[in-house]
């Protein structure tokens, strides 16, 4: 049973005491090793539940659950949730948790890239010069990088041809950067005299960030023609995953190395996408 957390009083103190309450689960986040984007996204739940309910009780858990499925996706409720199940946990109010709701697991792949759009993509910035992008979704492609995980490479990374990314809970994520891609990004930095330090910069020198790559991609849909559906960062670990179990159809290594928490979420890529089903059953159905 949760207990009450009131949070009660003028509007200037309530803002005082959410903002201190937001402030101390944030170090309870860093704390406990969560990752930048974890504390963002745990700490935008938290304050939109207080935005909404001033007291952390079951019903108004209940309320907010409901709520949550009335206006997100399913992988969205569940988030938030984590993120409230976490809070609460910190506050040291709940002795259960609210429980995850069940997300349909899809027989298909929605909205992703070709691999003749992504070869077509990675010669249209080759002949436009724009070495940089080429990198970017070439690294993405054949590492299965998330684009978080993307602005973290450094040229020592490429030398020695991997990153080791820690998780929240201390396990190692080793993600390897093939031959391939390793001798041709390192002959590109000794062209642009880069011996160091993180490999994708912008025009300022600073490391781009995941929403600045977001925002080129959606440029090149219009500059190159391509369909804007399937060019967003996310859709370039598809594409890899896809090659990767084509290729070698070892799905727990494929799971290790997209570093998902169960093999379950990793049996898609089993599957067709959703266009390769639909031009198979219009070249198979006449009848």
């Amino acid at each position: 049973m949760v207990k009450e957390y009131a949070v009660t009083g003028s509007e200037s103190e309530n803002k005082s005491v959410v903002e201190q309450s937001l402030d101390d689960f944030r170090d309870y986040l860093e704390f406990n090793n969560m990752s930048s984007n974890t504390v963002h996204v745990y700490l935008f739940a938290v304050k939109q539940f207080l935005g909404l309910y001033h007291v952390i009780s079951h019903d108004n858990l209940m309320l907010y659950k409901c709520y949550l499925m009335e206006h997100y996706k399913p992988q969205t409720v569940n988030l938030r949730i984590r993120a409230l199940n976490c809070y609460t946990e910190s506050l040291q109010l709940s002795s259960s948790k609210m429980l995850m709701i069940r997300v349909q697991q899809k027989t298909f792949l929605e909205n992703v890239i070709s691999q003749a759009d992504y070869e077509y993509l990675k010669k249209c910035l080759i002949r436009s010069g724009n070495m940089l992008y080429y990198f970017v979704i070439r690294f993405m492609a054949a590492t299965g990088v998330r684009v978080s995980e993307l602005v973290q490479i450094k040229v020592e990374h490429v030398k020695r041809g991997y990153m080791d990314i820690y998780s929240k809970d201390n396990k190692i994520r080793r993600i390897y950067i093939p031959k391939s891609l390793r001798e041709d990004a390192l002959k590109w930095l000794r062209q642009i005299d880069r011996v160091s330090g993180y490999v994708f910069l912008n025009r300022y020198g600073d490391p781009i960030t995941p929403a600045g790559i977001r925002g080129q991609l959606k440029k090149f849909t219009v500059l190159y023609d391509l369909d804007p559906k399937v060019v967003y960062p996310h859709s370039f670990r598809h594409r890899f995953a896809k090659n990767f179990i084509e290729c070698c159809g070892d799905i727990s290594m494929l799971s290790d190395i997209l570093g998902h928490e169960s093999i379950e979420t990793t049996r898609i890529y089993l599957h067709r996408s959703s266009t390769e089903q639909k031009q198979i059953v219009n070249q198979i159905v006449n009848w």
